[in-house]
């Protein structure tokens, strides 16, 4: 087939071979596949004439780019913040876990059923000497034992020997048993006197302290008259009254009395429970550790109640905080970028003409398309870095205020500025599309 047979059988060839004439006026074609070569196009714009001609419209409205922007600030800053809020708030939530929950340990026997009526029976025994074993672990702090002693039916706490008719009707304060260290395990204070040491305990001498609710149930302030309360009958010293504990918060409500007291008078036969304070994360290695310690030869007869290497309740909170910061986030996002699109069509309307006459010099769908998406992009990036600095301003501004500790990861911020310009490119999607559609004619024409 000759050449000129080929240009006549595919008229697209005619716009090539003009394209080359005039990129070569002063040259004739040699041969009919000199015609057919691909010339350059000289009128395509490469990327930096592109994003020249979008920021050179931005930067002519600077009153308009600052309104457009605002929602995209708005919209980014509020996300990075309320993330930041988010993980300063959980890493405040998870340090007051750590410092009460996650430092708790509990010993005690595994039970069994015992008989066809569902009686339950302990496996192992907890040692007298407990705390003095559990504390030779690392990562123990304190260790104390505590056991409930169960008064007989008509059994009676009082301030008084006499046998009051009101006292009776209501039911006595909880009686609980423990050794010395109790208050440091449970981390207690102590409003007034004192709490029994290891000498009471191993007397087995009849004092008490008293929760602030059950001293105040028994008429009892202040331990400086030396009063006493009666037990079943048996008078007992109270030396001092409990006030708040960061855990056992029952403790305020029950008296309490040396082990060595109850194995006396009330036949307490062996302690029900080992508890200790220990630091945080070493829950895992004494739960592996506290059997071998107190049952050297049937580890497996005790429980152990320790708390994960992280809080798992922390972490739940945690994630719900962030679930919810995120949703107000991403309502701010759909505000700013509903901003934005209306913008960019008001835009596309107002600029009619303009892009009739780009049009007509040759612009084309593809070029007005990209030139008004990379103005979205272009307001989005903008609106995204300004966003990320103020949101992670105000996290660490609020959170000198407070006194808290500051928890703002780089990537959140790196990640506003990104989702900046990913919603200033989903928002000029449909308005570029819309000025791509305008015929040059109709634009010039002003219809």
């Amino acid at each position: 087939m000759s050449g000129a047979q080929e240009v006549e059988k595919r008229p697209g060839l005619w716009r090539r071979l003009r394209r080359r004439r005039r990129a070569a006026p002063d040259e004739a074609p040699s041969s009919a596949a000199d015609m057919l070569r691909p010339v350059a196009r000289a009128d395509r714009f490469s990327a930096s004439d592109l994003v020249a001609e979008a920021t050179a419209d931005i930067g002519s409205r600077p009153g308009r780019l600052v309104m457009t922007i605002l929602g995209t600030v708005l919209g980014i800053g509020s996300l990075v913040a309320t993330i930041g809020f988010a993980q300063t708030a959980s890493a405040q939530i998870t340090s007051q876990f750590n410092a009460a929950a996650s430092t708790q340990v509990s010993v005690t026997p595994k039970t069994t059923k015992t008989g066809q009526d569902g009686g339950t029976g302990a496996l192992g025994r907890i040692p007298w000497d407990a705390p003095e074993r559990l504390e030779r672990l690392a990562g123990v702090d304190d260790a104390a034992l505590i056991s409930e002693v169960a008064l007989g039916e008509n059994g009676q706490v009082a301030s008084v020997p006499l046998n009051d008719p009101s006292e009776a009707a209501s039911a006595p304060p909880p009686i609980t048993a423990a050794s010395a260290g109790l208050v440091d395990v449970v981390r207690g204070e102590l409003l007034t006197g004192r709490m029994f040491d290891e000498g009471h305990d191993e007397r087995g001498d009849r004092v008490a302290v008293l929760g602030e609710r059950a001293a105040s149930r028994l008429n009892i302030t202040r331990v400086d008259s030396q009063p006493s309360i009666f037990i079943d009958g048996t008078a007992y010293a109270v030396i001092g009254i409990l006030g708040d504990t960061q855990t056992r918060g029952e403790l305020r409500d029950h008296v309490i009395i040396p082990s060595g007291a109850a194995r006396g008078d009330f036949g307490l036969a062996v302690p029900q429970e080992a508890i200790a304070h220990i630091r945080v994360g070493a829950g895992p290695q004494i739960a592996d550790q506290a059997p071998l310690a107190l049952a050297t030869e049937h580890p497996d007869t005790l429980e152990v109640r320790a708390p994960s290497a992280g809080s798992e309740l922390g972490s739940a909170v945690q994630s719900d905080v962030n679930v919810l910061f995120l949703i107000v986030g991403a309502v701010s996002l759909l505000a700013g970028g509903l901003g934005i699109a209306n913008v960019t069509l008001l835009s596309v309307s107002e600029r009619t003409g303009e892009i009739g006459l780009r049009r007509a010099l040759g612009a084309t769908r593809r070029q007005i398309s990209a030139q008004f998406t990379v103005e979205s992009i272009i307001i989005g990036l903008l609106g995204g870095l300004i966003g990320a600095a103020l949101g992670t301003l105000a996290v660490v501004g609020i959170s000198a205020v407070q006194q808290w500790t500051a928890v703002v990861d780089p990537l959140v911020a790196v990640a506003g500025i990104v989702v900046g310009a990913l919603i200033g490119w989903v928002s000029g999607w449909y308005p570029a599309r819309r000025a791509a559609r305008i015929e040059p004619v109709s634009a010039l024409r002003g219809e």
